[in-house]
C-alpha cells in the first residue's frame, strides 16, 4: 500500500498478522528515509527500524499497509 507521504502518527498494519504499528518518528540517512515503528498500544516494547520506500511520487513501508486502510475498521 502506498501514501503520499509517511508521516509520523499514521498507524500501519504487518502484512500476514492483525499487529497495528505506530510511526513514531522519520529520519533521513544518506540518500534513505527510515521509519521508527513501535507497536500501538505498547510504549515499552522494542522498536522498528525500516527503510521507507518511493515509488514515483508516493511512499511505503515494506511488509505494511495503512491500518486506516483496511476493511476490518
Amino acid at each position: 500500500m502506498s501514501v503520499s507521504k509517511v508521516q509520523v502518527g499514521q498507524v500501519w498494519r504487518k502484512a500476514g498478522s492483525e499487529e497495528s504499528f505506530l510511526v513514531t518518528r522519520l529520519y533521513s540517512e544518506a540518500l534513505a528515509t527510515f521509519a521508527v515503528l513501535r507497536p500501538a498500544g505498547k510504549e515499552n516494547a522494542a522498536i522498528l527500524r525500516v527503510k521507507v520506500i518511493r515509488k514515483g511520487a508516493s511512499q511505503a513501508i515494506p511488509g505494511f499497509s495503512m491500518a486506516q486502510d483496511s476493511d476490518e475498521f
